[in-house]
């Protein structure tokens, strides 16, 4: 009986957390957040969390990679 309850249970909170709301991720975000998404990866980049410099890394590749095709873009045939 204690199985049938913690399983409809289980069921029950994975049906809730796929579900999701229905909200897409910029409807998610506090009205009042008026950093840019590239402004939060900075700080996040910049703190102590396990991996948070990938992002940092991840940043200057991406920069690296965009001023490359820039670059490349301007050359006059």
């Amino acid at each position: 009986m204690i199985r049938v309850r913690v399983s409809s249970s289980l069921v029950v909170m994975v049906l809730f957390a796929a579900c999701g709301g229905g909200q897409s991720g910029k409807s998610r975000t506090a009205a009042g957040d008026s950093l840019t998404e590239r402004q939060r990866d900075s700080i996040l980049a910049q703190s102590k969390i396990p991996g948070a410099r990938a992002v940092g890394k991840a940043m200057r590749v991406a920069d690296s990679t965009s001023a490359g095709i820039r670059a490349a873009d301007s050359i006059a045939p």
